[in-house]
């Protein structure tokens, strides 16, 4: 889908754990001032976003858990799935007018993180709602 990015992340363990790093500078624009980071959970079955925004960026990682995100192009029409969780790192780039839901498909809850370019208004949210997952 175009301008859609998947990157698979490279997770490093010893004794202590595990990290990845989910986005670094070379994934934003140089120009760009420092956006959001939110940290969001959805417990089994349940789902979140179902929206889309027109000017946002956005970046997913899920770093626990199992979810199947579903992004659909307002313009085209297409869909693309990716499967994303401890099992399958990856950070995920959504650009505007992708509607986007993640549905936590396993079987405790599923931790997601995501950057967005820029800072949540509440008087210009650019957050619109358009169901594609349930």
């Amino acid at each position: 889908m175009k301008g859609i990015q998947v990157e698979d992340l490279e997770k490093k363990s010893d004794e202590r754990g595990w990290l990845i790093e989910v986005l670094g500078q070379e994934s934003l624009r140089p120009d760009e001032s420092f956006g959001q980071v939110h940290v969001s959970v959805a417990v089994p079955g349940k789902v979140r976003g179902n929206h889309y925004h027109t000017r946002k960026l956005e970046w997913f990682c899920v770093p626990t858990g199992k979810g199947l995100l579903l992004l659909k192009d307002r313009l085209t029409g297409q869909e693309e799935e990716v499967i994303m969780g401890e099992d399958y790192l990856k950070t995920v780039k959504i650009v505007p007018n992708v509607i986007h839901a993640i549905k936590n498909i396993g079987d405790k809850e599923m931790v997601l993180i995501v950057y967005s370019n820029e800072m949540f208004d509440p008087e210009d949210p650019d957050t619109i709602y358009e169901r594609i997952l349930d």
